[in-house]
């Protein structure tokens, strides 16, 4: 009513929304009630924690950060009130075809068979390639993940495809974790059967795997990961240069991903926190 007192009486305001002169004019002396000084300072928290996701978070990992401040409140209530301030989880965009094969070249054999289960880390590591697209030409990222925490444990940026690029994301896992009889899973594209990147698991004593042709499940747990980037950080931004989306995947692996972002299958804990946690258990 108040947005329309400038074009209409209160009286006849009141007379169209059926409600009393003296009701309207005692409801505008009262403040606002409890539940929405609630909301109000529920919706606030609630902003605060969208913004610090970099405007990536959906209800249910707002949620479990509420939860973990001992905030607790219903999905409901979560989901409208982040409505009302237009905080939106992120969406995804369009893929494109990274994975090149060497019909020459003979793939190692599958061990994972789709089972992505570890019971401790460096088990199981799952790598693959993306791209981010910049003004002067793709830059292209390679990563290993450890299955047990999701943790990206190493990561290589280029401006190619080539084997050198898996090669260096697999010495920094090396360096990172210096595992013992880890199993590395990847599709079949030709920098991962290529010799040289046999040759380092060989040197190093990780037992690559590899799962079928032209088949996403196959390599899901990395496919996931892509899809997370592509989401939360490439859809949002548009990179004049290459190294202005070095330094803004650089920032969100080791600034954001590892050490705060909550995953569903961790029980809303980021990699770095599980991991923690876990090695605390032990």
């Amino acid at each position: 009513m108040r947005a329309h007192q400038a074009f209409y009486t209160v009286t006849m305001l009141c007379r169209v929304l059926e409600v009393s002169v003296s009701g309207f004019y005692a409801s505008c002396k009262r403040g606002p009630s409890q539940r929405a000084q609630a909301d109000l300072l529920l919706g606030d928290r609630i902003e605060a924690i969208y913004r610090h996701s970099r405007s990536t978070y959906g209800r249910p990992r707002i949620e479990a950060e509420l939860k973990d401040e001992g905030i607790h409140a219903g999905d409901k209530r979560i989901a409208r009130l982040m409505r009302e301030r237009h905080c939106y989880g992120a969406s995804r965009r369009r893929s494109m075809i990274t994975t090149v094969r060497d019909r020459d070249a003979r793939p190692a054999p599958d061990l994972v068979d789709r089972n992505f289960r570890a019971d401790a880390p460096d088990r199981l590591w799952v790598a693959d390639i993306t791209y981010i697209p910049t003004w002067s030409g793709f830059l292209f990222l390679a990563v290993v993940l450890d299955v047990f925490s999701r943790r990206v444990v190493g990561w290589a940026m280029a401006n190619h495809m080539r084997k050198e690029l898996v090669v260096d994301a697999l010495n920094m896992a090396i360096y990172r974790r210096k595992p013992e009889a880890v199993v590395h899973h990847s599709d079949q594209g030709s920098q991962y059967t290529s010799i040289a990147f046999g040759k380092r698991c060989k040197d190093a004593g990780i037992r690559p795997s590899m799962g079928s042709v032209g088949d996403c499940y196959d390599n899901a747990m990395c496919e996931s990961f892509n899809a997370t980037l592509e989401c939360e950080l490439l859809v949002k931004h548009r990179f004049k240069t290459q190294r202005e989306a070095s330094l803004a995947v650089f920032d969100f692996i080791e600034g954001w991903y590892n050490p705060h972002r909550r995953h569903s299958a961790l029980g809303y804990l980021s990699p770095n926190n599980f991991e923690r946690r876990m090695g605390d258990a032990a």
